[in-house]
């Protein structure tokens, strides 16, 4: 995170109005309610999403966990985690 002065981005009147509340200290502003959410921009959420459904599928029709495991190239213990989860 890089800092800026509040002094060369805020306008006089905004800047003294915060400097009565604090001065001289840093203050982190977050950002807006706008973010969007885990992976909405990559396409991880969605590749997620279906590479688990595709497990939960096959794990029903009959593939072992360790079939999965092998085939999808993660750990028994993740995959058990998809099939058993509610």
């Amino acid at each position: 995170m890089k800092y800026k002065n509040a002094a060369e981005i805020l306008p006089p009147e905004l800047l003294q109005e915060v400097q009565c509340y604090i001065e001289g200290e840093l203050l982190y502003i977050p950002r807006s309610n706008s973010k969007q959410e885990w992976g909405a921009v990559s396409g991880s959420k969605k590749f997620y999403l279906e590479r688990n459904y595709q497990i939960k599928e096959l794990f029903h029709n009959g593939k072992s966990v360790e079939e999965l495991a092998v085939k999808f190239g993660v750990s028994n213990s993740t995959i058990k985690k998809i099939v058993y989860q509610k």
